[in-house]
């Protein structure tokens, strides 16, 4: 029981975005539940930035609702080209990688933002998606970037 703190803040910290920069957030009810708005940038391909919006639920809708630990998971990506384009080590499989993931649950649901390079049409496919560890989710976004002239 003594860790239990410890426990606790790590899971908070596991749970807050990485790479990810809060660019704005709307207001959306009296509950304080808001749509928050982040810009990625692509780890492996500078000159690609992503911007996702998700629903994150306040403090009153938590109390009336219950479901203390979870937030909904879907949510919607656009990406573009915000500079020359220059294209990293990356996975070129079909299955591509993730840029980015950030914790909906205290432990099993993710939102993730996966890169898949389609080589024949010379375009970067980003896709926003949910991952659960019992149920999968048809919750999907998807954006992509040409490659006019690049790597």
């Amino acid at each position: 029981m003594r860790h239990l703190p410890l426990a606790c803040a790590a899971l908070l910290i596991a749970a807050t975005p990485l790479a990810a920069d809060k660019v704005g957030e709307i207001g959306v009810d009296w509950t304080g539940n808001d749509i928050v708005l982040e810009a990625i940038h692509d780890p492996k391909v500078e000159g690609v930035t992503c911007h996702i919006a998700y629903f994150d639920r306040g403090l009153l809708d938590r109390l009336s609702q219950g479901n203390w630990f979870e937030d909904p998971s879907n949510a919607s990506i656009a990406c573009r080209q915000t500079g020359p384009i220059t294209i990293g080590d990356i996975d070129r499989s079909q299955g591509g990688e993730d840029v980015f993931k950030t914790s909906r649950s205290i432990i099993f649901k993710k939102l993730r933002v996966k890169r898949i390079f389609d080589e024949a049409n010379q375009t970067l496919i980003y896709v926003a998606h949910a991952t659960e560890l019992a149920e999968g989710s048809a919750k999907v976004s998807i954006s992509t970037v040409p490659l006019y002239g690049s790597d």
